[in-house]
């Protein structure tokens, strides 16, 4: 009976943990989205009010009920974000959102031009991954390449230090087949010292 009550008050946890982390970016996303265009219409309400307060010279907020939400965007445009947002790499999406309220927070956008705001924050961070991604494949190539060059001089050198097939005797050879090694000519001359010294 633990373990099953252990279940259920873990299952949103299970649950979580098995979703996509594609699908948890734009969630996520379209979730901050979705506040900052609440934010927005809120500040704007706020603005419309001390307006009308300063005009009129009397208070009259606490008469009026706004809706909770009047504003949203279109179905299509939400599909439109929706799909940018999927091609958000999960350690983009922390960096996105601060980045997003920092522009909210510089140029206080009306409610209808938050979505485009987002939508440029989007586009900037899908221009940094693409960027990062081409540095990294670059770095590869090079990588590979500077890799075969290294094996190809090292294959030389070993090819030039040890022959595969060779007719130069060496004093090793001699050795092993314990034979007097014959007068060495080499690049070297020998040293010879005389007796006459």
């Amino acid at each position: 009976m633990a373990l099953t009550s252990w279940f259920r008050w873990n299952e949103p946890n299970l649950r979580l943990s098995q979703r996509n982390p594609a699908d948890m970016v734009v969630e996520t996303l379209m979730m901050e989205l979705s506040w900052q265009m609440k934010q927005a219409e809120k500040q704007q309400r706020e603005k419309e009010n001390e307006y009308r307060k300063i005009k009129t010279g009397v208070d009259y907020s606490w008469l009026v009920s706004y809706p909770k939400h009047s504003y949203d965007i279109s179905p299509m445009e939400r599909l439109q974000l929706e799909d940018s947002c999927s091609t958000i790499h999960p350690s983009y999406c922390g960096p996105i959102i601060l980045r997003f309220r920092q522009m909210v927070a510089e140029y206080e956008p009306d409610v209808h031009e938050v979505p485009r705001l987002f939508r440029a924050v989007l586009q900037e961070a899908s221009e940094k991954m693409k960027e990062e991604e081409d540095a990294k494949k670059l770095a590869r190539q090079w990588n590979t390449k500077r890799a075969m060059s290294m094996s190809l001089t090292t294959f030389k050198s070993r090819a030039r230090i040890y022959p595969f097939i060779s007719d130069i005797k060496t004093i090793s050879e001699d050795v092993e087949r314990e034979v007097e090694p014959n007068r060495r000519v080499w690049s070297m001359p020998e040293f010879r010292t005389t007796k006459d010294e």
